[in-house]
């Protein structure tokens, strides 16, 4: 459900939850400042299966999370409340932000216990399709729901004739709506423990509808713990422009494009004559599983729409000339499961040239994987000495994709890169925001059992 940022706003921020904000100074928005959210994670319950009742977690207690629209260059702020019973944070994937609104606990702010507020504030450079989620006991608080858009808009606004966001996710729960594990041991050591039901937007395979003719851009987001889509489009021509928030220079055809955990891609369709659907699939090989399904209905466009084109992000300037390499092997620890002083295992699965994550708390911050300097470019040389997939993502940083498997390829914007089976990839970025940034694998398990770490810019 795409909420309008109007029902959001309200007139004042808390004098005491601006001054919970650590190194960062926050103005209070104007009353009606149309960028001013009020955000809680809670309990609540949804039906995912029609006519049962699941407990969930959900922000503002809602399945699908509110669509929090922002404006590329204008500040926006969310204040944000913990209802649960737990510390949690908000975690802005694919913005690059300062490292105080960054979400990730004892790294960049203080866990946001139960029943405090933070005010997160910043100003998106880029326009594109983002998420939010939070950084803390990430299994269970984005498995069971804390998980939701946050569309940053043009400085100048691309018009399509309609516009969707959808939300993929496998809940992993059975189809009486109970839940199940959500972390399975061995599994976590192969690909994750996977969901058993598909939803788009919180609903089965729900149907929208579209104008007949008109320019159609979907914005799909993976935020799934485990699942990578291999998605397609059957029933009309789909084009790729943007991914992972980044328009791409020259728009291709879409005939299958993956998107593993955290990613994300932008879509442009133009819409067939009323009563014709198209599909939005999901690939297993040469069978196709419908997500969701557009059906076109009669409106006043009487002859086929032309896609926008939609203006390149700023990301800095690579000088690749002078650029350093870092060099990065995801592989696994092995099958020894270490035991805590209670006795409890600790599974601990992947590493990180050869380094599996320690975890971390307010007094104990583990070494950075790399130390890189502030305006330098740098080019991570990703390798994966697995069998399965590894969505590598960097905080606070745009990559620019250089090669894919050994080949080059015409270079992208993301933030997450997504290496297959004994994958290969080389990322260049310009280290030009200070901070400690997480670079972990979006496998939740995955980054969970090891495979996470930290890059500092200094």
């Amino acid at each position: 459900m795409n909420l309008t940022r109007r029902q959001f706003v309200t007139t004042a921020l808390s004098t005491t939850a601006i001054s919970m904000i650590p190194g960062c100074s926050v103005t209070q928005p104007k009353p009606n400042d149309p960028y001013y959210y009020k955000l809680t994670a809670e309990p609540s319950s949804h039906q995912l299966v029609s006519g049962v009742d699941t407990d969930v977690l959900g922000f503002n207690g809602q399945i699908p999370a509110p669509t929090l629209i922002a404006r590329q260059g204008v500040p926006i702020t969310i204040e944000f409340t913990n209802k649960l019973n737990e510390p949690t944070t908000i975690h802005w994937h694919g913005l690059r932000i300062p490292i105080e609104m960054d979400g990730v606990p004892f790294l960049s702010q203080p866990p946001i216990m139960p029943g405090e507020t933070f005010i997160y504030r910043f100003t998106p450079p880029d326009a594109g399709t983002f998420w939010y989620h939070p950084h803390m006991n990430s299994v269970v608080q984005l498995g069971k729901g804390l998980v939701g858009a946050i569309v940053v808009e043009e400085a100048t606004p691309v018009k399509f004739d309609d516009e969707h966001t959808l939300i993929l996710k496998h809940w992993h729960i059975n189809k009486q709506g109970q839940w199940k594990d959500l972390m399975v041991p061995r599994l976590s050591a192969r690909m994750g423990t996977p969901g058993e039901y598909g939803t788009v937007n919180g609903e089965h395979k729900p149907t929208y509808t579209v104008p007949e003719n008109g320019s159609v851009r979907l914005r799909v987001a993976n935020v799934d713990n485990t699942m990578t889509y291999p998605l397609a489009i059957e029933g009309a021509e789909a084009w790729i422009i943007a991914i992972d928030g980044n328009p791409i220079t020259t728009p291709r055809l879409l005939t299958q494009h993956k998107v593993g955990p955290g990613m994300r891609v932008d879509l442009a369709i133009i819409a067939p004559t009323a009563n014709s659907s198209f599909q939005l699939v999901q690939k297993k090989g040469k069978y196709s599983f419908t997500l969701c399904q557009f059906t076109a209905i009669a409106s006043s466009i009487t002859s086929p729409a032309t896609i926008p084109a939609l203006p390149l992000n700023p990301v800095p300037q690579l000088d690749i000339d002078n650029a350093i390499t870092e060099h990065f092997v995801f592989e696994w620890e092995g099958a020894v499961t270490p035991a805590n002083k209670a006795g409890k295992g600790k599974y601990q699965f992947w590493l990180t040239n050869r380094r599996a994550w320690e975890g971390m708390s307010a007094n104990n911050i583990p070494a950075p994987l790399a130390t890189l300097q502030l305006g330098k470019t740098y080019i991570f040389d990703l390798k994966n000495n697995t069998q399965y997939h590894h969505p590598i993502h960097l905080h606070g940083h745009t990559f620019t994709v250089l090669e894919l498997d050994g080949k080059p390829v015409e270079p992208f914007h993301t933030d997450t890169v997504l290496l297959g089976k004994y994958g290969r990839a080389k990322a260049a970025f310009v280290a030009d925001n200070p901070g400690r940034w997480m670079y972990h694998c979006h496998v939740i398990e995955h980054m969970k059992t090891g495979l996470m770490g930290y890059i500092s810019v200094v």
